[in-house]
């Protein structure tokens, strides 16, 4: 993926850096991401799709409309060869989304939406949207083992409270861990029904921070394994991902609900973890006492 700053994106588009910010701040397009430093960084194929417009003689209004519509024939393409069940196809429309932005756009702007279109069309009973979300999953694996090794001193547990893969929530999972894992942040990604051993893996994880996603296990199982995770690692800041409206009760610094979206949990992830431990991670030691049965004070319940 190609990023340029301001002032080559402007130049592409042979325009003043103070044109393109205010196209930015009016249509919203083309939409910078930030780096490190704040500065802003537009993706080459949409400075590129909207120079090709303007080159047409279009208005700056009408060039943005062309150029989303370019855009959006991604998702379209990704649509139809999932409902064609054409994997090979699937691959080559998700490329072509990549060509033109960041991983985490793609994710956010193409794949998540394609799926939530193919489970409203068809319902999650469909063999359409069973061979969508076994791609969807497979692709957001594969991504995240592709991902650079992590950089910052942020580790979290997520604990799996999905059904399976076919679970509408499994893609939004595992699109956070995705981004997660690109932010720098190391992620250990665990079935809320595994209690057993979850000590051992905490002492060698060491998190800052517990992430409880989906909503299909019961809130015994949740808080069960929440329990688990006290006894191994003390209290900590827990978040709640996709779970409805329902929070786990447990003896922690605060519960949080973080937002639907994956790269805006992502951001809430991080700003909790910085507030909380100001980025140094929680000392963990395997747990002296198992339990399957938390006491009576830590059962989940509604908020």
């Amino acid at each position: 993926m190609r990023y340029l700053k301001t002032s080559e994106a402007a130049a592409l588009l042979n325009v003043s850096p103070n044109t393109l910010r205010a196209w930015e701040r009016r249509f919203g397009f083309p939409k910078p991401q930030r780096s490190p430093g704040k500065h802003r960084l537009f993706t080459h194929g949409e400075v590129a799709s909207l120079r090709d417009a303007l080159q047409e003689g279009l208005s700056i209004s009408s060039a943005v409309s062309r150029a989303r519509e370019g855009l959006a024939a991604d998702s379209n393409s990704l649509v139809g060869a999932l409902v064609s069940y054409e994997r090979e196809r699937a691959d080559v429309a998700i490329e072509a989304a990549l060509a033109l932005r960041s991983v985490e756009r793609s994710v956010q702007e193409v794949l998540l939406p394609t799926l939530d279109e193919i489970a409203r069309r068809y319902g999650t009973e469909s063999a359409a949207w069973a061979f969508a979300a076994h791609w969807g999953n497979d692709w957001l694996r594969r991504a995240q083992r592709l991902a650079p090794p992590p950089v910052r001193p942020v580790s979290i547990v997520i604990g799996d409270a999905s059904r399976d893969e076919l679970d509408r929530n499994s893609p939004y999972i595992r699109a956070l861990e995705l981004l997660c894992v690109r932010a720098g942040i190391k992620v250990l990604s665990l079935s809320a029904r595994g209690v057993a051993g979850i000590g051992d893996a905490l002492a060698v994880h060491r998190p800052n921070l517990v992430v409880l996603a989906g909503g299909h296990l019961a809130d015994d199982t949740v808080a069960r394994w929440a329990y688990a995770i006290r006894l191994a690692a003390g209290a900590m800041p827990v978040a709640v991902y996709r779970r409805g409206d329902q929070r786990v009760r447990m003896r922690t610094t605060g519960t949080n609900v973080l937002p639907p979206g994956p790269g805006d949990a992502q951001r809430r992830i991080l700003e909790l973890v910085e507030a909380e431990h100001g980025a140094t991670p929680v000392p963990v030691t395997p747990a002296t006492r198992r339990s399957n049965e938390p006491p009576g004070g830590a059962r989940s319940a509604s908020a």
